[in-house]
């Protein structure tokens, strides 16, 4: 039997927002070792979310985040949160995430939803970049495109919306990708970050 008791039950379907069944067939997976279980729901969501990610989602909500500086809005997030039914863009949950993908997005500035979205010049531009500071630090070009992957790899963390960690790690721990894998997986439904804008003052535009 698997070392692991009725409370690391309840607090994986806590962190997780997964079923008990889930939950305890996650901890048998992984022998009651619980980040190795939590990880594997993280994954499990996310392979989940990527089956469902054919199908229509025409239903959807806006969330919304305003921030404040000395009683006057400066900077103000929209962003378009879709699913496949008007139920689940309905539930009280699912508005609660578009609105934390707001804030994160008020926060953390990125400039696409996702890897696909970035353009091929932005990354190609970037890819060049990277390479020509590589020679200039005089490093061996063997070594010159694994260091381009890897530093392509922070560029996705620092400007994909879905590649970024999530700013509020008290309330979830993972990346917005993660995020929304997990409401996804929860409805049974695909689920998506469809566009977003966000306007600051002073800032000027790309």
């Amino acid at each position: 039997m698997s070392d692991f008791t009725a409370q690391d039950v309840q607090k994986l379907r806590k962190d997780t927002n997964v079923g008990m069944m889930d939950a305890k067939k996650a901890l048998a997976e992984m022998g009651g070792d619980y980040e190795k279980a939590k990880d594997y729901l993280r994954e499990k969501g996310l392979a989940d979310a990527k089956k469902r990610a054919d199908r229509d989602a025409n239903q959807g909500t806006i969330g919304m985040y305003v921030h404040h500086q000395f009683e006057r809005p400066v900077m103000g997030v929209i962003v378009e949160l879709s699913s496949e039914t008007d139920f689940v863009a309905k539930s009280p949950e699912f508005q609660e995430v578009a609105d934390d993908v707001a804030m994160h997005i008020a926060a953390a500035a990125p400039r696409w939803v996702s890897k696909e979205a970035v353009p091929a010049d932005a990354l190609d531009k970037e890819r060049d970049m990277i390479a020509r500071q590589a020679v200039n630090e005089g490093k061996p070009e063997t070594i010159i495109p694994r260091i381009v992957e890897g530093k392509v790899n922070s560029f996705y963390q620092d400007f994909v919306l879905y590649e970024q960690e999530f700013v509020n790690t008290e309330k979830f721990d993972g990346t917005v990708g993660e995020l929304v894998a997990r409401l996804a997986a929860k409805m049974g439904e695909n689920i998506g970050v469809k566009r977003f804008a966000r306007i600051a003052v002073g800032e000027q535009e790309d």
